[in-house]
C-alpha cells in the first residue's frame, strides 16, 4: 500500500495554542488513503458555483466509512430532489473566514448579515425572518448531528470557519435527509477527519483592522485502524464598534477505529468558549453617522454574551448487504452568562439518538434509494435571571427550568422508473413537548407557574428528478413543514414577568421547481419557490432602546417566494499563458415576503430581511498559485425596519478584494480587503411593528463594518 511520510515541524511558535498543536505532531505516522466506503446514488460529477476562480481542492479521493470523502459529499448533496448547495472549504480557506457570513456569502438564498462578532441574523426562505437572535427554523448539525439545543434553538458559537471541510446546504424540505422538516431546512458543516483533511498539518496564522488576530493549528494522523484529527483556532478582536470587543477560544477533535471490515466508530470532540461584549443596537443616524458608537445602556449594563460549550458525539457505521446503517448519538452542554436588560444565567444538556439507514437495491427491475431513520432528543435548561448590575448579577428574578422533548420518524425514497427520472416521495413524523417551570419564591416572583404544550404532525414531501445528462438536473417538488416554537417564544418577558406564551407551531407547504448543471463554460444553480404559511412566527421588538428580548406572535396567513440564483461563466483561458482562468460569478437572491390579509399588516412586506441581495464576483486565477478575486455586494433598497412598513433603510454596495498566492511547497500567503469605500450601511435591524409610534424614532439598528484589511500566512505540511 502506497504511504507518504509526514514531517515533524522544527520551528516553535510563541502562541500556546500553535505550539501545544506542534507538540501534538511530533510522532508522524504513515499515511494511506483508503477507499471510500460509502455509496452514493447521484451521477452528477461537480457543480460549482464559486467565483474565486480556484479548480478543485486535491485529496477528495480519500474518505472513511463514518465520514466519506468530500467528493461523496458533494454527489450526495447534488442527488437530493431540490434545492441544494455544497460548499468545499478550498473555496474559503484563503479568505479572513470568521463567521458563517464567510463561509455562506456565496450561497443563493443564504441571507446571513452580521451584527457584531459571532452574532449574526440567519435566514433561509424567510426562516426566523425578523428573529435577530439565535437561529430559529433553521437546523445546524455538525458532520450530520445536531447541534441546535432541543427546543430547536441554536447558535453559531461553536462553529469554527477553520475547522470545516465543507458544508452542506438542503433548503427548506430538501433537509428530509437529515430528518429535518422546517421551513428554513438545514446546514451540514462537515470537519475534516484525517482522511480527508487538506493538509496532514497546517498551521495559520492571520489578522488585521480592529486590532483582530487569528492563530490555528491543525493535525491528523492515521496508524493501522485508527486515525486522528485536532484543530484548534484562537480569536481576538477589539471590533469595528465601541464595546465589541471578541475573544474564542474553539478545539475541535475527532478520532476513528475500524473496529472490522465494514465497521467503524468515530468520536467527534469539541470544546468552544466565546467572550463578545455587546454593542448594542442604535438609531438610525447613528447607525449611519456615526457607527462605531455603542448604546449607552450597552456600556452601563456591560452587556456581554459569555458561552462555554462542551459537545461529545459518536457515529458507528456498519456496511452492510444492502446499504449503510450509521447511529449517531450526542450529548451537549452549554453554560450561558448573558448581561443585558437582565442578567440571563443559564445551564443545560441536550443529548439524543439518531440511527438512520441509507440504500439503494432493485425493485421489480427499477433502481431505488430508501433512506429510513429515526431520532430521539432532549434537554434540559436551567434558566436564571437576575437583575443587571453593570455586568453583575443583582437580585434574582426568575429560577425556572426549561425541558424539550422530541420524537422523530422519517422516510425518504428515489424511485428511478426512468434511467433519467426518478419520482421522490417521503414524510416525516413528530411529536415534540416543551415544559415550563417557574419555580418562583422570589420576591419579584414569588408565586410557581408550570406550562407545557405538545406539537404533534406529520410532513410529507413529493417530487420529480430528471437528469438529462450526467451534469444536468431539473427539479420540481412539494414539501410540508412544521416549526415549532423555542423558548425564546414561548417564555416571554413583558410586564407580567417571563411569562409562557402557548404559540402555535408554524406550518406551509413549500412549492420549489429548478436546475443546475454545467455546459461546458457555463454553470448556474437557480430555485423558484413559493411557500403559503400558516401561524408564521414573527418577532418585533417591543422597547428597542431598553434591549428588551423581542416578542413573537402567530400571523394568520403570510407568503414567502423568491429566487435563488447562482452563475458562474468562464470568461476566458490562457490569457497570459497556459492554464489560467478568468471566471465571472453572479449571485442573485430574491425576497419577496409579506403577510397576507393581516388584521394589523394587511399585506405589507415582513420586515427584516432585503428583496434583492446581489454579489458579483470576477475571479482570476494562474497556475502558478497567484489569484485576484474583486467582488461587489449590493443591496438596491434596504430592508423595512417595521411590519407596518413605514421606515425603510439605504440599500447599498460594498466593494472587496481578495488576493493572494499559493506556493508549491505549502505556503500561502492572503489578502482580504472589505467595504474598501468605506460605506456607510445597516446590517441588520432590530424589528418593530410600528416605527412612526415610536418617539424619536426606534434604536434599532446595527451598522455594517467599515473600511477593513486582513492577511494572513498558512503553511500545510
Amino acid at each position: 500500500m502506497p504511504c507518504r511520510q509526514r514531517a515533524v515541524p522544527r520551528a516553535a511558535l510563541s502562541s500556546p495554542l500553535l505550539a501545544a498543536g506542534l507538540l501534538l505532531a511530533a510522532p508522524a505516522f504513515a499515511q494511506a488513503p483508503t477507499e471510500d466506503a460509502a455509496t452514493s446514488s447521484a451521477t452528477l460529477s461537480e457543480i460549482s458555483v464559486s467565483g474565486t476562480g480556484r479548480p478543485a481542492a486535491p485529496g477528495e479521493t480519500a474518505g472513511s466509512l463514518t465520514v466519506p470523502s468530500v467528493a461523496a459529499q458533494r454527489a450526495a448533496v447534488n442527488a437530493t430532489v431540490g434545492s441544494v448547495a455544497f460548499v468545499d472549504a478550498a473555496t474559503f480557506q484563503n479568505r479572513y473566514a470568521n463567521t458563517v457570513r464567510d463561509v455562506l456569502k456565496d450561497v443563493p438564498g443564504v441571507f446571513v448579515q452580521e451584527r457584531y462578532g459571532q452574532e449574526m441574523r440567519l435566514s433561509i426562505r424567510g426562516s426566523g425572518i425578523a428573529r435577530g437572535f439565535h437561529v430559529r427554523g433553521i437546523e445546524l448539525l455538525q458532520d450530520g448531528i445536531p447541534l441546535n439545543l432541543a427546543d430547536g434553538s441554536g447558535d453559531f458559537y461553536q462553529i469554527d470557519p477553520l475547522s470545516l471541510r465543507s458544508v452542506e446546504v438542503y433548503k427548506g424540505g430538501n433537509a428530509l435527509t437529515f430528518g429535518a422538516t422546517t421551513l428554513g431546512g438545514a446546514v451540514n458543516f462537515v470537519t475534516p477527519t484525517a482522511y480527508t483533511a487538506l493538509a496532514p498539518n497546517t498551521v495559520r496564522i492571520d489578522g488585521g483592522s480592529f486590532g483582530t488576530i487569528r492563530e490555528h493549528f491543525q493535525i491528523s494522523r492515521i496508524s493501522g485502524p485508527a486515525d486522528l484529527l485536532i484543530s484548534g483556532t484562537a480569536t481576538d478582536s477589539d471590533g469595528f464598534r465601541d464595546h465589541a470587543t471578541q475573544r474564542t477560544r474553539n478545539l475541535n477533535a475527532n478520532v476513528g477505529y475500524r473496529l472490522a471490515p465494514g465497521v467503524e466508530t468515530r468520536f467527534f470532540l469539541g470544546y468552544y468558549d466565546t467572550d463578545q461584549k455587546l454593542p448594542g443596537s442604535l438609531s438610525l443616524s447613528n447607525a449611519l453617522n456615526n457607527p462605531r458608537l455603542a448604546n449607552p445602556s450597552a456600556i452601563t449594563g456591560n452587556q456581554s454574551r459569555k458561552v462555554t460549550t462542551e459537545r461529545i458525539a459518536n457515529r458507528t457505521s456498519f456496511e452492510l448487504e444492502v446499504g449503510r446503517l450509521d447511529i449517531d448519538s450526542w450529548a451537549i452542554h452549554k453554560n450561558l452568562y448573558h448581561p443585558i436588560f437582565q442578567v440571563i444565567d443559564q445551564d443545560g444538556w441536550t443529548y439524543g439518538v439518531a440511527p438512520r439507514w441509507a440504500g439503494t437495491f432493485d425493485l421489480g427491475g427499477y433502481r431505488n434509494d430508501l433512506i429510513l431513520g429515526l431520532r430521539a432528543f432532549a434537554g434540559i435548561n436551567e434558566a436564571r435571571q437576575f437583575v443587571n448590575v453593570a455586568g453583575l448579577r443583582g437580585a434574582q428574578t426568575l429560577n425556572a427550568r426549561q425541558s424539550a422533548s422530541n420524537y422523530e420518524a422519517y422516510a425518504e425514497n428515489r424511485f428511478w422508473f426512468l434511467p433519467d427520472m426518478a419520482l421522490m416521495t417521503g414524510a416525516k413524523l413528530f411529536s415534540a413537548n416543551r415544559t415550563y417551570s417557574d419555580k418562583g419564591g422570589l420576591p419579584t416572583n414569588p408565586a410557581a407557574r408550570f406550562a407545557a404544550v405538545t406539537y404533534e404532525g406529520i410532513n410529507p414531501k413529493l417530487g420529480l428528478l430528471w437528469q438529462p445528462l450526467p451534469e444536468i438536473q431539473v427539479f420540481a417538488d412539494i414539501t410540508r413543514s412544521r416549526d415549532v416554537p423555542d423558548f425564546s417564544d414561548l417564555a416571554q418577558t413583558n410586564t407580567l414577568g417571563t411569562t409562557f406564551v402557548p404559540l402555535a407551531a408554524q406550518r406551509a407547504w413549500t412549492y420549489e421547481a429548478g436546475s443546475r448543471g454545467r455546459i461546458d463554460r457555463l454553470a448556474w444553480d437557480v430555485t423558484l419557490y413559493r411557500a403559503e404559511v400558516r401561524d408564521a412566527l414573527i418577532n418585533f421588538t417591543p422597547n428597542p432602546g431598553l434591549n428588551i428580548p423581542a416578542a413573537t406572535f402567530n400571523a394568520p396567513r403570510t407568503r414567502h417566494q423568491g429566487v435563488e440564483a447562482a452563475v458562474t461563466l468562464d470568461l476566458a483561458e490562457d490569457l497570459t499563458g497556459p492554464g489560467d482562468r478568468l471566471s465571472l460569478t453572479q449571485i442573485w437572491t430574491h425576497n419577496d415576503f409579506r403577510f397576507v390579509g393581516d388584521p394589523v399588516f394587511g399585506n405589507n412586506r415582513i420586515a427584516g430581511v432585503p428583496v434583492d441581495v446581489l454579489r458579483t464576483v470576477l475571479g482570476y486565477r494562474h497556475p502558478s498559485g497567484f489569484y485576484l478575486a474583486p467582488a461587489l455586494d449590493w443591496v438596491p433598497q434596504g430592508a423595512f425596519a417595521d411590519h407596518a412598513n413605514t421606515l425603510k433603510v439605504p440599500g447599498y454596495a460594498l466593494l472587496g478584494l481578495q488576493t493572494g498566492i499559493d506556493f508549491a511547497n505549502g505556503v500561502s500567503l492572503f489578502v482580504d480587503a472589505r467595504n474598501l469605500t468605506d460605506a456607510r450601511f445597516i446590517s441588520d435591524i432590530a424589528v418593530v411593528t410600528n416605527a412612526a409610534t415610536v418617539a424619536g424614532g426606534p434604536v434599532a439598528f446595527f451598522p455594517g463594518n467599515g473600511r477593513s484589511v486582513f492577511g494572513g500566512v498558512r503553511t500545510s505540511f
